[in-house]
This record gives C-alpha cells, sequence and structure tokens, in this order.
C-alpha cells in the first residue's frame, strides 16, 4: 500500500475514533454537568459557595488556555499534550466523588478546589485537539461531520442525563452512594475517551518559526484580521448571552413554581432540539458557508430571551427552549467551524488558545454583571429577572448587529438566499471556481449507524463504492483524489 493511501486510511480511522470518543465524552458529560451543583448542595454549601463553584473553574480554565500554545511547540505534538489532559480529567472524578467519605470537614472547599482543577484538566487540550481535528477533517465536510458527531453527542448526553436523574431519585436515602455511582461512570467513560484519542492519527503539525505569531503579538492585533474580529464578536456574544443565561433556571424553579419533572422537560426540549438541528445545520453550513449561518442564527439567538417575556404559559415556554436550541445549535456549530477555517494552520493552536480565554472571562464577567443587576432592577411584568432577559436580548441584538458584518466567509460559496438555505435547496456547484468546488468522493460515506457498529466489515468495500460513485470513471479523478482530502 502506498504511503499516500496509508495515510487516508489512517485518517478515516481517526475520525471513526473521533466519532468515538465525543460519544465516550457526551456520556460523561451527561453524568456530570448539571449534577455538580446539586452535589455541592448536598454537601450544605453556601449561595456564594455555588457562585464561585460556579465561576472558579471557567475563570481558572479560561485563563489557563494561553499557555497552551507555548507547551505544545515545546512538547513537539498536539497529541502528547491533551492525552496526560484528558487521563488526568477522567482521575480527578475519583477524589470527587470520595469527598464526603475521606474528607471529614470543608468538605465543598475540597468540592471547588477538585472541580477546578478537573476543568483545567478537561478543557486545557481543547486547542490542541480542536488544531488536529482542523488538519484531520477537510474543510468542504467540516460541518457535516462535526453536525453528525455534535448530533451523536448530543443524544447521548440527553440520555445520560436522565439515567443520572433516575440513579439519583433511587437512591434518596442514601445520596452520597448515588452520586459515586455517576461520578464514577463519568471517570469511566472518560477513561474510554482519552483510550479512543489515543488511537487516532496527528498529521504533521505545521509550526511557526521561533518567534513569529508570539500570543501577545495576536491578542494585540485582533481587531486587524478576520479571524480576530470574530474571536472579539463571539466573545462579546458569549458576554450578552451571560447576562442572563444563569437565571432562566432561578427563574422556572423559584418566581414560576415549576416542579422538577417540569424542569427536567423544559431543559430536555432545549437540548433535543439541538440534537435534532445539528446536522441540519452542518450540511448547510458546508453548502452556504459558516457566515451565512451565523447571520441567520444571530438574529434568531437575541429573540430567545425576548420571548420569555411573551408568556409563562408551560408549553409557550417549551417551544422557546425548542427555538434556543434551534438557534444555539447553528451558531455553536458555524462558529467553531469558521474559527477552523479563518485560522491559517500555523496560527490555529494560538487562536483557539485566545478564543477559548477570551470567551471564557467574558462568561464570568456577564455571569457577574448578570448577578449584580438581578436584584436591583425594577421590575418588568411583576418579575425583575425578566428585566434582565431584556438587558440580554437587547445585548446580544447590538452585538450581533455592529460586528456581524466585519466578518467575512473564507472559502468561495455561491450566493444563496435565505430561502435557499433554510429550505435544503440544493447550490449548484458548476458555478463555483474549480478549487472552490466540494469534492465528489464519498470519503464520509461510513457515517452512519451500521457502518460505526460494524465498521470492520465495510472498510474492503470503500474503493468499491468509489467505483460505483463514478459509474466506470476513473476511480480517482485527477482533482479529486481521496488524497487530496486530506491535504496529501
Amino acid at each position: 500500500m502506498s504511503s499516500r493511501r496509508l495515510r487516508t486510511e489512517k485518517v478515516r480511522k481517526s475520525l471513526r475514533y473521533s466519532i468515538f470518543d465525543g460519544a465516550a465524552f457526551s456520556a460523561m458529560l451527561g453524568l456530570t454537568q448539571d449534577y455538580i451543583v446539586p452535589f455541592a448542595l448536598a454537601l450544605k454549601a453556601t449561595t456564594a459557595q455555588i457562585g464561585l463553584l460556579t465561576s472558579l473553574p471557567n475563570l481558572t480554565s479560561a485563563l489557563s488556555q494561553l499557555a497552551v500554545p507555548r507547551l505544545v511547540e515545546k512538547i513537539g505534538s498536539r497529541k502528547k499534550f491533551f492525552l496526560p489532559a484528558v487521563f488526568l480529567h477522567a482521575i480527578m472524578w475519583l477524589p470527587i466523588l470520595l469527598i464526603p467519605y475521606l474528607f471529614p470537614g470543608q468538605k465543598v472547599w475540597w468540592l471547588i478546589a477538585l472541580f477546578t482543577i478537573s476543568t483545567i484538566a478537561g478543557t486545557l487540550g481543547n486547542p490542541a485537539w480542536g488544531s488536529m481535528m482542523a488538519d484531520l477533517v477537510p474543510e468542504e465536510k467540516r460541518g457535516r461531520f462535526f453536525g453528525f458527531r455534535g448530533k451523536i453527542g448530543g443524544l447521548l448526553t440527553l440520555v445520560f442525563f436522565f439515567l443520572g436523574g433516575a440513579i439519583l431519585s433511587r437512591m434518596t436515602e442514601n445520596i452520597f452512594l448515588g452520586f459515586a455511582i455517576i461520578f464514577g461512570g463519568a471517570f469511566l467513560f472518560r477513561l474510554a475517551s482519552w483510550y479512543f484519542l489515543s488511537r487516532m492519527y496527528e498529521p504533521p503539525m505545521s509550526s511557526p518559526k521561533t518567534g513569529e505569531y508570539s500570543l501577545s503579538g495576536l491578542l494585540l492585533n485582533l481587531s486587524k484580521t478576520n479571524v480576530g474580529r470574530f474571536i472579539i464578536y463571539d466573545s462579546l456574544m458569549d458576554f450578552a448571552t451571560y447576562i442572563a443565561a444563569p437565571f432562566f433556571t432561578v427563574f422556572m424553579l423559584r418566581d414560576l413554581k415549576f416542579d422538577y419533572m417540569s424542569y427536567v422537560i423544559l431543559i430536555s426540549a432545549c437540548s433535543l432540539s439541538n440534537v435534532i438541528f445539528m446536522s441540519f445545520w452542518g450540511v448547510r453550513a458546508d453548502r452556504a458557508g459558516n457566515i451565512k449561518i451565523l447571520h441567520i442564527t444571530s438574529v434568531l439567538v437575541p429573540l430567545v430571551p425576548l420571548l420569555w417575556l411573551v408568556s409563562h404559559n408551560f408549553y409557550f415556554i417549551i417551544f422557546v427552549q425548542a427555538v434556543a436550541g434551534f438557534a444555539w445549535s447553528g451558531f455553536n456549530l458555524a462558529s467553531a467551524n469558521f474559527l477552523y477555517d479563518a485560522a491559517s494552520p500555523e496560527k490555529r493552536t494560538q487562536y483557539i488558545s485566545i478564543c477559548n480565554a477570551l470567551n471564557g472571562v467574558a462568561i464570568c464577567l456577564g455571569a457577574a454583571l448578570g448577578g449584580l443587576l438581578a436584584s436591583r432592577l425594577p421590575p418588568l411584568f411583576g418579575y425583575k429577572l425578566l428585566t434582565l432577559f431584556l438587558i440580554s436580548g437587547l445585548a446580544r441584538s447590538l452585538v450581533s448587529y455592529f460586528l456581524t458584518r466585519h466578518v467575512h466567509e473564507m472559502r468561495r460559496i455561491p450566493e444563496t438566499c435565505l430561502t435557499e438555505v433554510l429550505l435544503g435547496r440544493r447550490i449548484n456547484r458548476r458555478a463555483l471556481p474549480r478549487q472552490a468546488s466540494a469534492p465528489s468522493v464519498h470519503a464520509f460515506s461510513w457515517l452512519s449507524w451500521r457502518r460505526l457498529f460494524h465498521a470492520h466489515h465495510y472498510i474492503p468495500s470503500w474503493r468499491q463504492k468509489l467505483d460505483v460513485a463514478y459509474r466506470g470513471k476513473p476511480v480517482y479523478p485527477k482533482h479529486d483524489s481521496p488524497d487530496s482530502l486530506w491535504g496529501g
């Protein structure tokens, strides 16, 4: 087998392992992200400690991202950097689940300290992982691939969120044993994620010359580059969003007096909508470009908090949550893919680190501002939090109106109207310049449930499917060879 063909096969297997990694990580997420605060409450945490548990891990993990590019450059491998971080993230769930049994006093402070370390370990490898994935996934297929991966992940997060709730509801008499079970499951799933990541192939890393593209230089010149302006826009949108985001739960449970079952249904409506529409946006992002999707969803995202002002009927709020899932699934997918497109391979790790750091700081500042304003605002329709939702919606609208016009698409794509994008009308790619056309090789034809679980039966038939696809034409046309998909 030629070296190019061997490299192509390595990439295909790596992308399959990436699907499994995402599935295992999502299972861990479903067992943890919505149960850390209840665990702290069971440990008798105060309101101030809950606030610290929410903000401190996010802030420290965001700032730690700035050290990643230099460390990756010194190690010389993205994979060798993020694998130890993922392993540490898995291990940290063991002392966390043992807090009620090992620490006689100050349990909440131990939780804050251990969860902060866990969060830093869990996010530290993200820039290196994102840089490697951008090299593995062809530019024209990123929307479809990450949409499919996100759809599976979102579904599993939802399933394990319900499973965790069912375990805790049955262990009310020994609640800490229930938490130990779900956090133990999180440890095993994150360990499985680490295993699948370790099996992935890392393409050669494009490194800048020594002293070139320094992190401080990129930070100071963010507003002068297209990718820098996008990072500023994305961070300000997160700031405007998190003015209100942490308080929707408070509004539902405290002000509207919804019971926990109603709360679970409402949260699930958003999660399920996100899962359903992830691949919807992924296909459209590949066809129409990521900026077109950002323009559409940037109109919908500000509407979400404003819709809470219309009615507080339970079924109407289910509709609002579904709209939120629809909007945010497209916004998050297009944002991540655009960052991969806009950042050159040499600077991609640096830009991802900057984006993650600024987003983390923006989230903390937005949540802090919302907390300060929540009790001081005049009520709107009888609720102070509705005034906060209005401010967040207006802030999102201003960020979207003034900043999206300064971010431009990196790929050459045909002009499309809103109807063509939303209704999925297929774009005529013959009108595109040759170098901008999407490869017709079915390199992602294995992305199906059957192939995921029985992949070993299909590897030999990959070339046969290419023969069928081209209907007797040469299997590898000059401009569409599978090696060109991977930069070979």
